[in-house]
């Protein structure tokens, strides 16, 4: 099983032209420099550049072929930007438990539990959202992430805002 990937975007400024095919299992990174294009890809694949025309494949299922393309809310993406969005209304417990009850699946993935052991964000739960620091909201975007139980994680600069600690665990 793997990412087919094989689009063009025109954005007037910025012209997106690539092709590649990766295995779905593991990581893959993607990187160049600032202004290459990296977050306009990652956008082209989650379906939230509608402008965006070519092939994308996920394993047996395709996402976008020419212009017709699967909605963005029907692509099991999970998507941490590279500036964390929460529902800055909502504690961190909230915030999750969100994510929790979108999951597509039932039962498969990880538990709540277990992600916020892994993110180490047992004594934020209570904590509005905008009461954290950036490398906490970083952190409980990517729970919010994993606990939609994606098909396929797209993550912009997600170490960016993280101390040394949090990303040897990630």
């Amino acid at each position: 099983m793997s990412v087919c990937v094989d689009v063009r975007l025109d954005k007037g400024e910025f012209d997106l032209d690539t092709a590649f095919d990766v295995p779905m299992s593991g990581f893959t990174a993607v990187f160049g420099p600032s202004g290459c294009g990296k977050t306009t890809l990652l956008r082209v694949i989650a379906g939230l550049e509608p402008a965006a025309v070519g092939r994308v494949r996920i394993g047996d299922e395709s996402w976008q072929q020419g212009s017709r393309s699967l909605p963005p809310h029907r692509r099991r993406v999970g998507f941490v930007f590279q500036h964390p969005v929460l529902f800055d209304h909502l504690d961190v417990r909230a915030n999750l438990d969100y994510a929790l009850h979108r999951r597509r699946t039932d039962g498969a993935g990880l538990s709540f539990d277990q992600v916020v052991e892994l993110l180490g964000l047992g004594i934020l739960l209570s904590r509005r959202a905008p009461g954290l620091s950036g490398g906490e909201r970083q952190r409980v975007a990517i729970a919010q992430a994993l606990l939609s139980n994606p098909r396929l994680l797209l993550m912009d600069e997600p170490l960016s805002a993280l101390d040394q600690a949090s990303r040897s665990v990630l």
